[in-house]
């Protein structure tokens, strides 16, 4: 049998129609099948590959720490040089109130990390979502998920859970002193890109401030430089009491993190003792392909590249059947009329060897977000194609 056949007899699938596109190698902007077909890449494994495929420094940090040593012990209680090098870095480029990291496997474990921290620091148990928020897909993230079809198979989830219109800033008044935390996704993702109005946050923080509630900024997609800043906050002037970081984060390689002050951070120390646990969170090797990823980052200013190649894009996808364009930097999407209509432009898409999707909560949006890597001729190339491929659908 052949890897086609083996993936749907003995993979676990998550979908009935799942892409299937067969993968061999990637390297930069670009994926190649076994046949040697190339395929630009427009998502970067979903806001994954930030500084593009087989990056040569974080290919070289796993290599070097793979020969060094890989899991020793489970997390927290070695010192382990890759960990310690990540958070410090994280640390350095972060405001000072977020100096205690602690390193996960992945987005959702950083949010359950998240909201058990919250729960346990307050003392409250009320946690405040907002409707198609995406944070995950495990039992406590799902529970904070906006969308009530994704979450009503696997009732029942946790309590205490209100769900608000996000950039509705007259419902903020229901954050109270019974609430533990508001976590909110600094741009929604999975809802088609949705960017908050300017003073969303602004009221936000104030009521958090006023009410003693733990702020929880869900950067899992939109932090490491994707929205032409470093961290998404930095647009609109506030800083959570606890950031959730993953994707992006780690180079290609399974990481994530939640990150609060070191006074909050403490509480899962104590009354229970391990109040978090996880046997391979902060992985060695991850670690040090996420400490090189992000020095690729910061030392080249990506964010930077990735607001320039922004304007690229927009100029270059002007086009009537587009109905809007939304999102900041390399976190764009593209609006049409119907599901039906932007499946058919994806599927071409691919045909045509550019791979893209749509949104979990705006299935007539198609996905930009490649690598902020990606040099302007792509992007006017890839600009170009699309724009053929819509004049096909019309």
């Amino acid at each position: 049998m052949n890897n086609r056949q083996l993936f749907f007899r003995h993979m676990g699938q998550t979908s009935q129609a799942p892409l299937a596109i067969e993968i061999e190698r990637a390297s930069g902007v670009y994926m190649y099948g076994p046949d040697g077909r190339q395929y630009l890449d427009l998502i970067s494994g979903i806001s994954v590959s930030n500084v593009g495929h087989c990056h040569p420094r974080v290919v070289a940090a796993v290599q070097k720490q793979a020969q060094t040593h890989m899991h020793l012990m489970v997390y927290g209680e070695f010192i382990q040089g890759p960990q310690v090098e990540l958070a410090n870095l994280l640390c350095q480029n972060l405001p000072i109130n977020l100096d205690s990291v602690y390193l996960v496997n992945s987005g959702s474990e950083a949010v359950e990390g998240a909201l058990k921290l919250a729960k346990r620091f307050t003392g409250r148990s009320e946690i405040i979502t907002f409707r198609n928020a995406y944070h995950g897909s495990t039992h406590g993230s799902l529970s904070v998920m906006g969308d009530e079809q994704m979450k009503n198979a696997f009732r029942p989830l946790l309590p205490h859970i209100r769900i608000l219109e996000f950039n509705n800033q007259e419902q903020l008044e229901q954050i109270s002193e019974k609430t533990a935390c508001v976590i909110v996704e600094t741009i929604q993702g999975e809802a088609g890109v949705i960017v908050p109005c300017p003073t969303f946050f602004q009221k936000l923080r104030a009521k958090c401030n006023q009410t003693g509630t733990l702020l929880i900024l869900d950067e899992i997609q939109a932090g490491c430089g994707r929205t032409g800043k470093l961290w998404a906050f930095e647009h609109y002037g506030i800083m959570p009491d606890i950031l959730t970081l993953a994707k992006g984060m780690g180079g290609g390689m399974p990481i994530g993190a939640f990150i609060a002050s070191n006074q909050i951070m403490q509480s899962l120390t104590h009354n229970p003792v391990l109040g978090h646990i996880t046997t391979f969170g902060g992985n060695a090797v991850c670690a040090a392909a996420a400490k090189a990823n992000l020095e690729v980052i910061i030392t080249g200013r990506l964010w930077e590249h990735a607001e320039k190649s922004e304007k690229v894009f927009r100029g270059h996808l002007q086009h009537p059947a587009i109905r809007s364009i939304r999102g900041k930097g390399l976190l764009l999407a593209l609006e049409f009329e119907s599901f039906e209509q932007n499946k058919r432009i994806i599927d071409q898409l691919i045909e045509q060897g550019i791979v893209t999707d749509w949104f979990l909560f705006a299935p007539n949006c198609l996905r930009i977000a490649p690598p902020l890597t990606i040099s302007e001729p792509q992007i006017v190339e890839a600009c170009e194609t699309i724009t053929d491929v819509i004049d096909k659908n019309l």
